[in-house]
């Protein structure tokens, strides 16, 4: 079974939601299943301690979640056109995995939510591609003869899924189906190099 890791920040929901449908895509590929994971809360005022397991939604990601696994989807909402803190604080944690490699040569996908048109979707997407590709991981993004790419009017982009909340975190059938897309296409890739 091909194991691709969603893991992804969400504040309000939005990101999660993306998470879920990206999820939903890589299980459309034939033996291929998602493991959803996500990231604690940090604190600016001293060291927060969270439970093992957070009250709702997926569990904390771990560094062998991340060495386990046959791809990454990597997931965050845009904060001043760049990944959220909890997710650059945990991603700034995986020094080991860089030292070792153990990230190198597997697919990775990246997918966001903004709150309005010009929030800084690309380079939200960007700031995650960079550290991916430090760690020697493949980018699969979405390719351009994908329908629903050249027909939406909210969210979605070539680098990753994208999601435009505004005011609601219910996403578009397009930015659902480009969701299904890109966990789709990064599930068939991490089958086919594993």
């Amino acid at each position: 079974m091909t194991t691709i890791l969603v893991l992804y920040y969400s504040r309000n929901g939005s990101t999660e939601k993306m998470a879920q449908h990206i999820a939903r895509g890589v299980e459309m590929a034939p033996g291929c299943e998602a493991k959803l994971r996500t990231v604690p809360e940090i604190s600016t005022v001293c060291e927060k301690t969270a439970d093992t397991i957070p009250e709702r939604g997926a569990p904390y990601v771990t560094l062998d979640d991340l060495r386990q696994c046959d791809g990454l989807a990597l997931g965050s909402p845009t904060h001043f056109g760049n990944m959220a803190s909890p997710l650059k604080y945990f991603i700034d944690s995986t020094t080991g995995l860089w030292f070792s490699a153990d990230l190198s040569g597997k697919p990775a996908a990246v997918f966001t939510s903004t709150s309005s048109m010009h929030g800084g979707q690309e380079s939200t997407l960007l700031s995650m591609i960079y550290p991916l590709m430090h760690h020697g991981m493949l980018i699969v993004g979405i390719p351009p003869d994908e329908p629903a790419l050249q027909q939406t009017r909210s969210g979605g982009t070539p680098y990753g899924a994208s999601h435009l909340a505004n005011d609601t975190q219910t996403l578009s059938d397009h930015e659902k189906t480009l969701c299904h897309t890109l966990g789709k296409r990064l599930a068939y890739t991490a089958s086919r190099l594993s």
